[in-house]
């Protein structure tokens, strides 16, 4: 028998083997297995996590270019996300994920950038925005992320 055969065949049998020593020795003792306890129903968005899905606020984004430019971007560019996420470079997506995805569940960052060309809009109701610098250390490009709830 080769070691992998062994593995498999061990695995199986002490489980096998266990639970025949599990029922013999509660029968031998004239032990009944415990009740299973009494089943609550789960509120319905903890029953089906796609009622969560569904129950989640709703939002539009924008994604514009707000400053510089390089190859493929320059200021004024504007784009829907998700729908046009292709078109914009994999560096600058990347930076903006992560504020996309906070954005997605209704959070904000809590820095705000007053008294700066970046200053923010934060209003859970309507519209917030978002800055993000490009990673791109040989360009300054800045993308502003507008979030609309539907």
């Amino acid at each position: 028998m080769n070691r992998r055969e062994f593995l498999n065949c061990s695995g199986a049998c002490a489980g096998a083997g266990l639970a025949g020593l599990s029922l013999a020795g509660s029968a031998a003792a004239g032990h009944q297995a415990p009740p299973a306890p009494p089943q609550t129903p789960k509120p319905a968005s903890q029953a089906d996590p796609r009622a969560q899905q569904m129950a989640r606020a709703r939002y539009d984004f924008d994604i514009e270019i707000v400053e510089g430019k390089c190859q493929p971007h320059q200021a004024g560019q504007k784009f829907k996300f998700p729908d046009e996420k292709g078109k914009i470079c994999p560096w600058l997506m990347d930076s903006m994920n992560g504020a996309i995805r906070v954005l997605e569940y209704g959070g904000t960052m809590p820095w705000l950038y007053e008294g700066t060309p970046y200053q923010k809009v934060i209003d859970p109701n309507g519209l917030t925005t978002e800055f993000i610098r490009c990673p791109d250390p040989s360009r300054v490009v800045v993308a502003k992320i507008s979030r609309r709830r539907v």
